[in-house]
């Protein structure tokens, strides 16, 4: 069975995450969801539902997915001798990117991102900032040196969407393809 990390930090783009967590595959992949105490903030601002309340709904229906606390650096995943096949942080805030390309691990999302990067396996982030500033693409410019993808939360108009979430579905499909858990709907090709 593959294994697989979810961190959602505080950015906008909580939709994202949320969404790709309802899309998520119920065989094949464990997933593990960590958030930042931000990013529950904004969870609930941007989705109207309480991270309490989200992380309970999916508890009660997949068995596939657990959410883990971003404090628990007994977490298996915090150390290398446990193979993660994929993390991804979605949506990943300037802040969390910075500490991330600097090697500073104050939280369990900092280390597993670590570990990614030092093992050579597969990390992908997901900024959703406009516009850049010459730190974040100096940031990016080094996580992208050293392993990790940087997949800009921009979403493809092919399937010249007329509601959000046909664009918010788009986007979420492509993470999935890109981390290797699903593949990518035809309607959202081009």
């Amino acid at each position: 069975m593959k294994a697989m990390v979810l961190a959602v930090t505080g950015a906008s783009g909580a939709v994202y995450a949320k969404r790709f967590l309802e899309k998520f595959p119920e065989a094949g992949t464990e997933l593990s969801v960590l958030f930042t105490e931000t990013g529950k903030a904004v969870f609930r601002h941007e989705t109207g539902v309480s991270y309490e309340d989200f992380r309970q709904s999916v508890n009660e229906t997949r068995k596939n997915i657990r959410f883990i606390p971003n404090s628990d650096f007994g977490f298996k995943y915090a150390s290398g001798s446990n193979i993660l096949d994929c993390m991804v942080v979605l949506p990943c805030s300037m802040g969390s990117l910075a500490r991330i390309a600097q090697g500073v691990s104050t939280d369990l999302i900092g280390r597993i991102a670590d570990v990614q990067l030092k093992e050579r396996r597969k990390l992908i982030l997901i900024p959703r900032e406009s516009p850049y500033s010459l730190i974040h693409l100096r940031n990016m410019t080094v996580l992208a040196e050293a392993g990790a993808l940087i997949a800009p939360a921009s979403p493809s108009f092919y399937a010249k969407p007329e509601q959000i979430n046909t664009l918010v579905d788009s986007f979420t499909e492509r993470i999935m393809e890109i981390s290797g858990i699903a593949g990518l709907s035809p309607e959202y090709r081009w």
